[in-house]
């Protein structure tokens, strides 16, 4: 059986539920549609005495009939700073700025601002389908700049001021393909606009649109105008529907929705607001004057609308009205309403109507992208709020007979057990209607209760803010002060939702706040396992008490170290002066925070590994299983490869090559082998050296030498006479200037570009842990190494024929390499 809002949809051609996935609005007293929307529910006004910069208003003002030139309202809906505006942001240089219309500039504002309300990087739709729709009617600006005289007129001031201009200078900032025009329909422009991008986007001549209209109030001509057309109210305000209606009372501002049809935007996880189910446009044609509203024009368009959803005008709950306070057009249009959706109404539930003029006045030309964003906020919020202003109603309205209720204070839906159903009207001065329809969205799909759980349960969540100037992040830190929002969804939002530009701070607390700046252009991440060292007596205790998902790999390391350990993780966080202890919890804890960022998006292009960091590197990096891992990580340590239960590791290296140079010799046997030396390319130079002297039937594949300790000309010898000796046996080999590597960021530069051998050729990573300068040769004391031959037969035999092996070599790493390669050799 259908529900009213299914009725015959199967009949509807071309029918295409359009999803609401993004809005932006700048309105007097709401900057925001979250501000919008608290100011509509609080039943606040955003109409004052016409600001002093704008114009004088004793200068045009006359208390009763308008005289020539003058006004009889002091007041309007104005926005704060209108001149405000960040023109590097857009690449706009401030002479071309100049002559910029302010609407030209707000459409880009709000443009930008719709995209990210809804989650989508405005990088990502460039070079697509998107199409631009903006209603507007004004040219204030053009005034102005007129009264400076012909020489205010630059090269800029054509594009500047040309209104036809307003969608394309957006399309062109974002590098959009679609339709990109300016509606101007009079009064009803914007919500004419709307209709236009749902109806191309069901055509598939756009697969996203903005959609929205501007209008700025910004010289005192154009109120003299609507005063001496008699439109204005002398009270300055909207008495819609009531019996004191005499005018309207003007406003500024703009708005903008992102519109996507709803298959595609349920596809893609896109947010979705409502659904804008069906919509129509028509004319009065030739109805009782230019300007004078037509009934049954209006009635043909609302019964075209609801043909084009496929929804019986019955099931719906609230219209937001045009609704200017006209003496004319209110009694019009509640006929109209009562005609179309009163009929077939049970009358103890009248239709409730409403307007948001009454709450920032009439924006004229971009009108109907108020009281639309209006209507999508109610029906998110599943509530409608109160219509200001009406205490009698207006006499010529038969409220009961049309079945039509002004919506008094702000509460529930009149049914709210029922789908939400809405409809938005629009009507301009020149005869042209639009009523959109818009219901309540899908319900989401079910999640999982496991994986609803916050990725951090913590007060202390990072906020990051980035700006393409310091000025502008303090701005998007200052934005977030008093915000009244779930920490975890702002830091999600801010984290992926938001462009990175290259100036950034990172908000932890209110007083506490990180600065930096961008240092690659990339956006590769690196992740580095540290040495021992680290370590403090109840390390991740905290953080486990605060987040559950650090907390749950913990646990995952816990359960892997436990048969190679005889202890519990959990139990020994405080008790890490023993380093069979110590460095299988620092194992676990560098992974479980590994894992953490992985949760949050953060995926890693590189790792690294130094010391006993190098196993979880190598865990993190895909190379060993966390099972695998552990054992390397904890057995060890406990009882050594090729040692006895108990026997501790050789305390000289020697013997430790002994040990494992079969083993590793059996690995490698008839396959390319490539050397990567860090931190002391010298004395590995100094070991292949002797290698080649000896004869060795090695085949080396590849060669990089880094060393940041050796004098920059010895250095560069070496690098000499290692080249010449590798070349003269025809051994393929890659050197570097030792004198110019300083720290791990010039490590990674050299890999970059690296092609690595084939999957089964095993790479030896060095990495000593000098901790003074020495040079080839040195002997005994004078070179304080530590001694650890680290898991090379381990390694090996987990990973198998397709093996990375990341080890460690201490005292005398020449000595150990050259016998290496020698044990190698010899097995050949």
């Amino acid at each position: 059986m259908r529900t009213p809002i299914e009725k015959n949809t199967e009949d509807v051609p071309n029918f295409t539920p359009i999803a609401v996935i993004g809005i932006s609005c700048r309105l007097p007293r709401a900057n925001d549609p979250e501000e919008f929307w608290q100011l509509l529910r609080s039943g606040g006004s955003g109409i004052r005495e016409v600001p002093g910069e704008r114009w004088n208003v004793d200068k045009y003002f006359d208390a009763g009939e308008p005289g020539p030139g003058r006004v009889n309202s002091r007041s309007g809906g104005f926005l704060d700073n209108v001149a405000g505006f960040d023109a590097g942001f857009f690449g706009i240089s401030p002479r071309e700025a100049a002559t910029l219309d302010l609407q030209q500039r707000l459409v880009l504002e709000l443009g930008w601002e719709a995209l990210e309300n809804a989650g989508t990087l405005p990088a990502t739709v460039r070079g697509t389908r998107t199409g631009v729709f903006v209603g507007a009617t004004a040219g204030d600006y053009a005034g102005l700049i007129d009264q400076q005289g012909a020489h205010a007129y630059t090269r800029h001031a054509m594009i500047g001021l040309n209104r036809g201009l307003l969608a394309n200078r957006l399309s062109y900032f974002l590098g959009l393909r679609g339709p990109s025009l300016t509606v101007d329909t009079a009064q009803s422009s914007a919500l004419a606009a709307v209709h236009l991008a749902c109806e191309s986007l069901r055509h598939g001549e756009s697969s996203l649109a903005l959609a929205g209209g501007v209008n700025l109030n910004l010289a005192p001509h154009s109120t003299v105008a609507a005063a001496q057309f008699g439109a204005l109210s002398p009270d300055g305000r909207c008495y819609t529907f009531d019996a004191r209606a005499n005018g309207y009372v003007r406003g500024e501002g703009g708005g903008f929705v992102l519109l996507k049809p709803l298959a595609a935007a349920v596809a893609d996880g896109d947010p979705v607001y409502c659904v804008i189910r069906g919509s129509a446009l028509n004319n009065d044609g030739g109805g009782p004057g230019l300007t004078a509203p037509h009934q049954a024009a209006q009635e043909e368009v609302l019964l075209l609308a609801y043909a084009a959803a496929g929804v019986d005008p019955a099931a719906v709950q609230y219209v937001e009205l045009h609704g200017t306070g006209t003496r004319l057009g209110d009694p019009i249009e509640a006929a109209a309403l009562g005609a179309v959706l009163g009929a077939g109404r049970d009358p103890g539930m009248p239709l409730a109507v409403g307007s948001a003029k009454t709450n920032v006045g009439h924006l004229e030309g971009a009108a109907g992208i108020v009281g639309l964003p209006k209507t999508v906020l109610a029906v998110r919020h599943r509530e409608v709020p109160a219509s200001l202003n009406f205490v009698t109603p207006n006499p010529a309205i038969a409220f009961d007979e049309l079945r039509l209720r002004v919506q008094q204070e702000a509460g529930p839906w009149p049914r709210p057990e029922l789908p939400l159903l809405a409809g938005v009207n629009s009507f301009g001065m020149g005869g042209t209607n639009c009523h959109v329809i818009v219901e309540q969205a899908p319900e989401p799909p079910a999640v999982p209760v496991e994986a609803s759980v916050p990725l951090v349960a913590s007060d202390l969540v990072p906020w990051v803010v980035s700006g393409k100037s310091p000025g502008a992040v303090e701005a998007g830190l200052a934005a977030l002060d008093g915000l009244d929002a779930d920490p975890g969804e702002v830091a999600w939002s801010l984290a992926t939702a938001r462009t990175r530009f290259d100036h950034r701070a990172v908000r932890l607390a209110p007083d506490l706040v990180v600065h930096g700046q961008k240092v690659s252009s990339d956006g590769r991440v690196v992740f580095v396992f540290p040495g021992q060292g680290s370590q403090w007596a109840g390390m991740a205790e905290d953080l486990m008490a605060r987040s559950p998902r650090f907390r749950e790999h913990m646990t995952e390391c816990e359960a892997a170290l436990a048969p190679f350990t005889g202890w519990r993780l959990s139990e020994v966080l405080r008790d890490l002066d023993r380093v069979d202890v110590v460095q299988p919890a620092l194992f676990a804890v560098m992974v479980s925070l590994a894992k953490l960022w992985q949760d949050h998006g953060v995926r890693p292009a590189a790792v690294i590994g130094h010391s006993q960091g190098e196993i979880a590197a190598a865990h993190v990096a895909g190379i060993l299983s966390l099972s695998d891992a552990a054992r390397l990580r904890s057995a060890w340590l406990i009882n050594p490869p090729g040692f006895a239960d108990g026997e501790s590791l050789p305390a000289g290296l020697d013997a430790a090559v002994d040990v494992h140079a079969d083993a590793v010799a059996e690995h490698v046997r008839g396959r390319p082998v490539v050397l990567v030396g860090y931190s002391s390319g010298g004395l590995l130079a100094h070991a292949v050296t002797r290698c080649l002297e000896d004869r060795v039937d090695v085949q080396v594949a590849g060669l990089v030498l880094l060393d940041t300790y050796l004098p920059g000309d010895l250095s560069e010898s070496m690098a000499r006479s290692l080249h010449e000796e590798v070349f003269e046996r025809g051994t393929g080999f890659a050197a570097t200037d030792f004198a110019g590597l300083t720290a791990m960021g010039r490590y990674l530069d050299l890999f970059a570009g690296w092609q690595p051998a084939p999957v089964n050729a095993p790479t030896l990573i060095v990495r000593p842990e000098r901790r003074v300068p020495a040079l080839p040769g040195d002997q005994g004391d004078e070179t304080p190494w530590q001694a650890r031959w680290n898991l090379a037969h381990d390694l090996l035999t987990v990973a198998g024929d397709h093996c990375t092996m990341v080890t460690e070599f201490g005292a005398d790493t020449g000595r150990a390499v050259h016998d290496w390669l020698r044990a190698v050799g010899d097995q050949s």
